[in-house]
């Protein structure tokens, strides 16, 4: 099998030749730039560190390196960035030297910190001396709902994950955008047996918690749904035109379209399912309802946390891969999910757990973790090995390399 029949594959719930991996294929399954700068010295490869996610700080891995690893799938963004020209170099986290588009240009200030600004020049995110991401600095609608929202562009545009795209949307705006698009990614898989991903966002609840800083929203959910719905329609105006481009342009070549909503926390969802039933199911269904209908490609919903009570709702609006598979999170044993709901979604993660083990165990712990969760998950197919979530920046090189060698093992 070719990486993209592995994928398809496996999606399709039947066993490949091999567990297909993924490293770097969206914003929400890469690695640090932190861990990258520590992973390649490891490795003695003299490949440079490209920081495409300027607020997590996430690498685009390089392609000797997703070959090192038997990686089976790509962000179309990467496409999009290769001339030298898109970059410049900056030092950030600990001075660890990094190449970051062009248009990102933060500021130190006395304290140690980063302020960087978004396309009106409004210091938008900051990044606390000693941390390793930035954070989001400008709630628009933290005072209250407007009258209308047709400001709403501009207002997303105020938040630091609507200021800084990634590519190739960070080009949204030029000339020709979207049958550039089309042109390209059609080269791109002429040229390729990977699997692509596009990302398409379309966010809804955290969009709310973005704009109306999250505990506010959280309240108006029960106390204002009125404004909560008036939101999420303007926002679903928004999404579905950007949905119905993609699709146009890209539907029949991309593999798989992926949205995102962070739903969870490690303690469980931020919502009981009568709540996500009633604001977010019938919207999360028209975009995949849409997707099935106007594209070849399969959806992915990327969702952070405890969701257990959620899946059953994930799976009813259409989404049939979920990501990053948190089995650290509450209600997340990873053999009561691939029982309960592995005959109908795909999961693309839960490999390793990130916060307690790849970055505090041994590499002969990692191992043994690894193989035990590609076991539980990859039986019947329905899983794409990925880490839960990014590789953190206090992941050790080595249990980087042991994790992947894990993955080889099993296949073996």
């Amino acid at each position: 099998m070719n990486s993209r029949e592995r994928l398809v594959t496996a999606i399709s719930h039947r066993e490949p030749d091999r567990i297909p991996v993924d490293l770097g294929a969206t914003p929400s399954s890469g690695i640090s730039a932190v861990a990258y700068h520590n992973l390649i010295r490891h490795l003695g490869l003299g490949l440079e560190n490209h920081v495409y996610d300027v607020v997590q700080e996430v690498t685009q891995p390089e392609m000797e390196l997703l070959d090192l690893f038997r990686v089976d799938v790509l962000d179309i963004g990467r496409f999009f960035n290769s001339h030298e020209s898109y970059w410049h170099r900056l030092e950030l986290i600990n001075g660890i030297p990094g190449l970051y588009p062009k248009w990102f240009n933060p500021q130190r200030q006395e304290d140690g910190s980063w302020l960087a600004s978004g396309p009106t020049g409004e210091f938008i995110a900051k990044m606390p001396a000693g941390a390793t991401f930035f954070d989001q600095t400008i709630f628009p609608y933290a005072d209250g709902y407007p009258d209308n929202f047709y400001d709403l562009e501009h207002a997303m545009s105020r938040v630091s994950w609507g200021g800084f795209g990634f590519p190739p949307f960070d080009r949204i705006t030029e000339e020709d955008f979207w049958s550039n698009l089309r042109t390209t990614l059609k080269k791109v898989r002429a040229s390729t047996d990977r699997a692509l991903v596009l990302g398409a966002g379309c966010n809804l609840f955290e969009w709310g918690t973005f704009l109306r800083r999250i505990d506010n929203f959280l309240m108006d959910l029960y106390l204002d749904p009125d404004n909560v719905n008036k939101l999420l329609d303007a926002l679903m105006e928004r999404h579905m035109d950007f949905l119905s481009k993609v699709c146009q342009s890209v539907g029949d070549i991309v593999d798989i379209i992926k949205f995102g909503d962070d739903l969870g926390t490690n303690t469980g969802p931020f919502m009981p399912p009568e709540i996500y039933d009633r604001f977010f199911k019938p919207r999360h269904r028209m975009l995949c309802e849409y997707v099935k209908a106007n594209s070849t490609a399969y959806t992915m919903l990327h969702c952070c946390g405890g969701i257990y009570e959620l899946i059953p709702g994930l799976i009813d609006a259409g989404f049939e891969i979920l990501n990053p598979v948190q089995i650290n999170a509450f209600g997340m044993d990873p053999a009561r999910l691939k029982k309960e709901f592995g005959s109908s979604l795909t999961f693309w993660g839960g490999g390793a757990n990130t916060q307690s083990v790849l970055n505090k165990a041994s590499a002969v712990e990692v191992r043994k973790h690894v193989r035990e969760n590609i076991r539980i998950l990859s039986k019947g197919g329905g899983f794409v090995f990925n880490t839960v979530h990014n590789i953190m920046p206090d992941v050790p090189p080595g249990n980087i390399v042991a994790m992947f060698e894990a993955v080889r093992e099993f296949d073996r």
